[in-house]
């Protein structure tokens, strides 16, 4: 602004120098030079002005570019009014730049956090004073079920329990939510002031895959103390009951060859050892479920693993006339896991397909919209009612007679060990379908 004073200073001597000679020139009468004189004047007072409210117009549109966000204004270098205007448009150009930078880099860390938001597996959702939504990520949508959402009274027909706790949200909750569809969700809500209104923001995780852990972890608990003490109190009865045999045998049997209770004796024997060594069988059968092996991941052609676990039950399909359909989409579909545990997994439920009379099974390989990969296995059997849908996963539950009901239970433990699902839905005397979700 130096430059600028020095130009004022100067604009005001020029006009002195054409004022100062006017009154003089007036009272010698030489109206024609005092004329001229003053025509100077008033170019001068107006190149003053001029150059007096050049800086209050470059100031004035610096701030409405400022208020209006319009930060691609250029001001020229105008070296003709002189070096402090061009000094000036330099630095306004400076601040407008500063300003451009900073505004790019909130657009970019907005654009960042946004892409988190929507890649993130919790879903998120934020509602003003007036229900409406001010943020929705994809995974919300996906969890709750639904394809759009603008007002959070949307929620009053499909989630009306869900509509109640955001609605009656006063401070911050923590809460369990179940879906329709018997999905448990944690809601985690909180109650913020943004920009001077009231914003509610709320957090919903789909929490099965750990209370599946639990529950598992829970089995293997109860399993590996009850086939502790099991086998604690078998192994010295089968070890008496085996002594006890011994004396029979060669002591009171030859004695009293024909004694009807030495025969009732040794029979009785003979079933307590019989039984006794079934039990220790049964026992060591749920061994592998408390043991499993972490799994050797690596890279499987999904229609190889499905083939190859077809392949298995060639001569069972043939001799229950069942046609087994396999698809890839795409062909070449990869997946990361345990060949044998999930080929596993695959012939149990095979297995309970056939024995559910099922003619026609489909297997189909896909990746979901998370680009999961999943495999569902569909058959026309019989179906199950509810009551053992609900306990399908449940150890020890079966539904056979000669079943030992680990098998689904080991199934869906060693989709568990790859970080993933294993659900089922089943309509009576119509289908039942399993899901493995990768």
């Amino acid at each position: 602004m130096k430059h600028f004073s020095v130009g004022i200073l100067l604009h005001i001597g020029w006009l002195a120098i054409c004022l100062c000679p006017i009154p003089l020139l007036i009272f010698q009468k030489q109206w024609v030079a005092a004329g001229g004189l003053g025509v100077l004047s008033s170019i001068a007072v107006y190149q003053l002005y001029l150059y007096a409210t050049n800086v209050n117009r470059k100031l004035a549109r610096f701030f409405e570019s400022v208020q209006y966000s319009d930060f691609a204004i250029k001001f020229r270098s105008d070296n003709t009014l002189g070096e402090s205007f061009s000094e000036i448009n330099q630095e306004f150009n400076k601040v407008l730049e500063a300003f451009r930078q900073t505004r790019a880099e909130k657009e970019a860390n907005l654009q960042y956090l946004n892409t988190i938001v929507q890649q993130i597996s919790t879903g998120l959702l934020a509602f003003d004073g007036d229900g409406r939504v001010e943020l929705l990520n994809g995974a919300a949508l996906r969890i709750l079920g639904i394809y759009r959402l603008r007002q959070l009274s949307d929620l009053r027909d499909t989630h009306p329990s869900l509509f109640e706790i955001i609605e009656n949200l006063t401070t911050s909750t923590h809460q369990l939510y179940r879906t329709p569809s018997e999905q448990p969700l944690t809601v985690n809500g909180t109650l913020i002031q943004l920009r001077g209104k009231m914003v509610k923001i709320i957090a919903l995780q789909n929490i099965q895959s750990e209370l599946d852990q639990q529950e598992v972890e829970a089995w293997q608990n109860l399993t590996r103390v009850l086939r502790h003490e099991i086998m604690n109190s078998l192994t010295p009865i089968l070890s008496l009951v085996g002594t006890m045999q011994e004396i029979v045998k060669l002591d009171l049997s030859p004695v009293l060859p024909q004694n009807e209770a030495i025969q009732d004796l040794s029979e009785a024997l003979d079933t307590l050892q019989r039984r006794s060594s079934g039990m220790i069988q049964f026992v060591n059968a749920y061994r592998d479920f408390t043991s499993l092996p972490k799994p050797n991941m690596r890279e499987l052609t999904a229609i190889e693993l499905l083939n190859r676990t077809k392949q298995l039950f060639q001569e069972p399909f043939l001799q229950t006339n069942t046609q087994c359909y396999i698809e890839a989409t795409p062909p070449d579909l990869k997946l990361i896991a345990d060949a044998p545990q999930i080929e596993q997994i695959l012939i149990n439920i095979l297995k309970n397909a056939t024995e559910a009379a099922a003619t026609r099974i489909e297997i189909r390989a896909y990746a979901d919209a998370q680009q999961r990969v999943c495999i569902e296995i569909t058959d026309n059997g019989h179906g199950m009612e509810p009551e053992a849908l609900e306990k399908i996963f449940i150890p020890f539950y079966t539904t056979k007679k000669t079943g030992s009901g680990i098998g689904l239970s080991l199934s869906r433990q060693i989709m568990q060990l790859h970080n993933g699902q294993l659900n089922v839905s089943s309509i009576p005397n119509q289908s039942t379908t399993f899901l493995l979700r990768f």
